[in-house]
């Protein structure tokens, strides 16, 4: 133990050390007084903080000292008072100030330190960084980011990596206006960092990357095809659409589903979406039927927020499928099963805006006499079973659905007396939701019956444009999106942000499945920091494509 007269001769010492050096003219000669202050990194705590400070000030004129201060300082970041690690981190910019070879070096010491306990301790570190990013935003980010792609250890590195990437999301990201100088250049470096840490990311991370890599200038309205093209490049890797699809993956199939709703922008801006149709058409339609209940409703409603911007070829292609879904969820006849509305919506829009593109398709699909002048017409061969089959199963689900309406109807007005009646706040929202479910079982009905209507001519006109709108697409509000629970916290099997509407026939509308949860985008919310561990997100880590 230091008593306080040694103390005060070392602290002494050091100013003298300090003030040399701070009046020499060249400083490079007072070799013995800088010596004297790494030196001082042994002795006392008060010794150590003030050495703290002068250890990274003076760094830069010793550099054949530069291997033995620099230890010394990590010694003191290593201390187990707080002040002086404080002390010790809040000169590590200093080191790298005239001597940019030292930039990677500090950075990744200060990416390790984002995991300190003590808010001040942290504080000091975050500081730091951004001291060092603002002096050469370039190198410090790529040491930044390999933090991300460059973990071994499972268990201490992987927590560095989710503080990192906490910092780089709160700290650096709402910062890009100001450090990603020159623009264009620098948004071209960080989405490179970004694609190269895609190889190893949960559903929470891609989103956030993805959303970020959105909001850069090189990616905006006015952005070339090509980068869009680069944008649902990403996607289709993280999907893992050249894998062979394995029903009983349910990550793939939670991360495929999450993929298609974020590329869905991107097709709407014109993005190239055959891939993915590809990989629906050849993959996952043929095993429709053995795919997790939620998950087909998931399916079929991208398909159909896809399916208006989609090529011709593409429509002619998926139109068969398609086609083949209907008959399944379009029986001819009452067979005292489910009929799910939401899936008959869903391929019903699916079909009018596929057809309307290869619009001949249809002729030997579903028996119309449509004329285009091409082959493909096949206006010679009889499809007259095919229409008398389409027409019976388009009356039985009008039939059903009008009954259904009128459930509903009723249901409606039996919630606006239980409101009326309601005494307490949990049982008016319990009936608000019960109204909510049941508006959005309305536009599913109605959507279907205006789908249907046009279908039974024998050249129809197929709805191509917006006059339909989804029904779980005007039911959705701001919030429903900020439902989505801690990354890893499993919810209950529910829509894309609608109700499930299947009733039974002949039963009444209580038996309408309300299912108001984004269950498509579940486990890609922006979670919390740290502690996270593998295994969270849209199943784990690990499954997707990295970019080099």
């Amino acid at each position: 133990m230091t008593d306080s007269s040694d103390e005060a001769k070392q602290i002494e010492k050091l100013y003298e050390f300090g003030e040399r050096l701070n009046e020499a003219k060249d400083k490079s000669q007072n070799v013995k007084d800088y010596e004297g202050v790494i030196d001082a990194t042994k002795t006392s705590l008060k010794a150590k903080q003030l050495a703290a400070q002068l250890i990274p000030r003076f760094f830069k004129f010793f550099p054949n000292l530069s291997s033995r201060a620099l230890n010394a300082h990590f010694d003191l970041i290593e201390e187990e008072d707080l002040a002086v690690r404080v002390q010790a981190i809040r000169g590590l910019p200093l080191f790298c100030k005239d001597t940019k070879e030292y930039i990677s070096k500090i950075v990744d010491i200060l990416g390790q330190l984002l995991t300190a306990d003590e808010i001040v301790e942290r504080d000091a570190v975050h500081k730091a960084l951004m001291s060092v990013l603002r002096q050469d935003v370039k190198e410090s980010l790529t040491a930044l980011f390999k933090h991300i792609w460059n973990v071994e250890e499972p268990s201490q590195d992987d927590t560095i990596r989710d503080k990192v990437l906490c910092f780089i999301r709160d700290k650096v990201f709402p910062l890009k206006a100001e450090l990603l100088r020159p623009q264009e250049e620098m948004e071209r470096h960080i989405t490179d960092l970004i694609k190269k840490s895609l190889g190893d990311v949960t559903g929470a991370e891609f989103r956030m990357f993805m959303d970020f890599l959105k909001s850069l200038s090189i990616f905006g309205e006015k952005a070339p095809p090509e980068r869009l093209k680069e944008l649902i490049g990403i996607i289709e890797g993280q999907a893992d659409l050249d894998a062979q699809f394995d029903v009983s993956d349910a990550d793939h199939i939670d991360r495929l589903i999450s993929c298609l709703f974020m590329a869905i922008p991107f097709f709407v801006r014109g993005a190239p979406g055959s891939k993915f149709l590809n990989y629906l058409n050849k993959q996952i339609i043929p095993v429709f039927d053995k795919l997790p209940e939620e998950r087909k409703q998931d399916l079929l409603k991208a398909l159909a927020e896809i399916s208006p911007y989609t090529t011709p070829q593409d429509s002619r292609q998926v139109l068969p499928s398609v086609v083949q879904l209907l008959k399944k969820y379009m029986p001819r006849r009452k067979t005292g099963e489910e009929t799910n509305f939401t899936y008959v919506e869903c391929l019903l829009f699916s079909f009018h805006h596929l057809a309307h593109k290869a619009p001949n398709a249809s002729n030997s699909l579903c028996g119309y006499k449509i004329v285009t002048g091409q082959p493909s017409d096949r206006l010679g061969e009889d499809f007259s079973e095919f229409y008398k089959d389409f027409i019976e199963r388009l009356s039985s689900v009008e039939d059903l659905t009008r009954a259904t309406i009128k459930k509903l109807t009723q249901g409606m007005a039996e919630h606006n007396k239980a409101m009326a009646a309601a005494k307490s706040d949990e049982a008016k929202d319990n009936i608000k939701m019960l109204k909510q479910n049941t508006t959005t079982g309305l536009r599913t009905c109605n959507n279907i019956l205006v789908m249907t209507k046009p279908l039974h001519l024998k050249t129809p006109a197929f709805i191509g444009d917006k006059s339909v709108h989804l029904s779980w697409k005007e039911a959705i509000k701001p919030s429903a999106l900020s439902t989505t629970t801690a990354t890893g916290v499993k919810r209950p099997a529910a829509g894309n942000g609608s109700n499930n509407l299947a009733i039974k026939k002949g039963r009444g509308a209580g038996s309408m499945q309300n299912q108001l949860v984004n269950r498509a985008l579940e486990g890609i919310s922006y979670g919390g920091c740290g502690g996270r561990g593998r295994g969270r997100g849209w199943g784990r880590r690990g499954r997707g494509r990295g970019y080099q």
